[in-house]
């Protein structure tokens, strides 16, 4: 496993990498920075304020080139790897590539960070630069065409809100979110088919909500679907469904709706032969009652949703007496920001 880590100057990396090594048993790993050193890691006179190391930190990993580390770990995946130097795109666009990377990104108020690299500077007696300097460099690192690091950050599988100044707290953080477990490397099948259903929601053209459905049998996709018109009828979306248009309240007016439902679509691709017993539905909005009814209907065993609907609890009752199961899927953590709370000094 190779965790990356990236962000900002100051936003808690290194505390991160230190606490994976003392408390995990991670390996630092270093990648040489081709650009020059950027003037948010200088102090005021422009000297280096360098980063600090882990007591426990053998350093016995360095290259070039991300294609050396790559081969490196690639013969090593089983043990356990951090890095801190995701310098650019190409860093994470080639470290992507793996099954054993994690990238994770870890963001802290600016304020917060400054005052974190005052105590760095104080620490090698170097004069920090003022707040209003500081703030200028901060913004020509992330946000500086090209080489800005502020893309890579909404890449991360895993996002930190690290804003706490106490050591203490950020390790607790760290250890209720389980950065090491080796799941988060692969999604589950729960996550897997509700990607797929967000993803087909993405087609829809309904001008109410956006639902996405996926049909499954023994962990194989029979169809998709996705709410939005008839064929051969205009598109929700260009007013081809007057109730959708005209901005109908949850449950009104249902009878002059025109727009199929995802879970509708779905059953209509896959036919009632495909389907059989223990099919699973995968939806990313619980079905309403004309729904449930049709799912009951043609023998799905198994209904997954992520987010609530109006009449959960009546649907709920249907699928109880039919014998359908009905389960809201819980994302896993490392689809949230997960802040890490503030409290007293401590500099990371």
């Amino acid at each position: 496993m190779l965790i990356g880590l990236c962000g900002g100057i100051c936003a808690g990396k290194s505390a991160i990498a230190t606490y994976l090594i003392e408390e995990h048993r991670f390996r630092r790993i270093s990648l040489a920075r081709t650009a020059s050193t950027p003037a948010v890691e200088k102090s005021a006179s422009n000297a280096h304020v360098p980063t600090p190391k882990s007591d426990n930190d053998d350093g016995d990993a360095s290259f070039p080139d991300v294609d050396a580390l790559l081969d490196f770990v690639t013969l090593r995946w089983r043990e356990r790897w951090v890095t801190t130097d995701i310098w650019d795109e190409n860093v994470v666009d080639a470290l992507m590539r793996r099954p054993f990377f994690l990238l994770v990104s870890v963001e802290a108020p600016v304020s917060v960070r400054w005052e974190r690299f005052r105590s760095r500077c104080a620490s090698h007696k170097l004069t920090p630069p003022i707040l209003g300097e500081f703030v200028l460099r901060n913004d020509a690192h992330l946000y500086t065409p090209i080489t800005g690091l502020a893309p890579l950050l909404h890449r991360a599988h895993v996002k930190l809100l690290n804003s706490t100044t106490s050591l203490t707290s950020l390790k607790t953080s760290l250890a209720a979110l389980d950065l090491p477990n080796e799941s988060r490397l692969r999604p589950s099948w729960d996550q897997y088919f509700m990607q797929l259903a967000d993803l087909a929601a993405h087609r829809s053209n309904c001008m109410k909500r956006r639902v996405g459905c996926v049909l499954v049998r023994e962990k194989r996709v029979i169809s998709t679907g996705y709410n939005g018109t008839p064929r051969g009828l205009r598109n929700c979306n260009e007013g081809g469904c007057t109730r959708c248009n005209e901005g109908s309240h949850a449950g009104a007016d249902l009878g002059t709706c025109l727009c199929l439902h995802a879970e509708e679509n779905a059953l209509l691709e896959a036919g009632r032969d495909r389907i059989r017993e223990d099919s699973i539905l995968y939806c990313n909005t619980c079905p309403c009652l004309t729904c449930t009814v049709k799912i009951t209907q043609v023998g799905i065993s198994e209904v997954v949703y992520n987010q609530a609907y109006s009449v959960d609890t009546k649907a709920a009752s249907i699928f109880a007496t039919a014998g359908v199961k009905l389960r809201q899927f819980s994302p896993v953590s490392s689809q949230e920001l997960v802040p890490v709370r503030s409290s007293p000094h401590m500099c990371l």
